[in-house]
């Protein structure tokens, strides 16, 4: 299902000094990550539960290489 996104506040890290980020926004009950190379495309959409998992396992380096 392809939901409108323009007025989704989205962010990207601080440290992101190119247009080539991921962004993350906010809509309704749900977490959207883009790519800021093509914010035309449709977001990934996960809940809150999906997201927090996320970051849990980012945060402990589940993702680091």
């Amino acid at each position: 299902m392809i939901e409108r996104t323009e007025h989704v506040r989205w962010r990207r890290a601080e440290g992101c000094a190119s247009n080539a980020c991921v962004e993350v926004g906010v809509l309704g009950e749900h977490y959207l990550i883009r790519d800021s190379k093509n914010p035309e495309t449709e977001p990934l959409r996960f809940n809150r539960q999906e997201w927090m998992a996320f970051l849990a396992a980012a945060r402990a380096g589940d993702f680091d290489f």
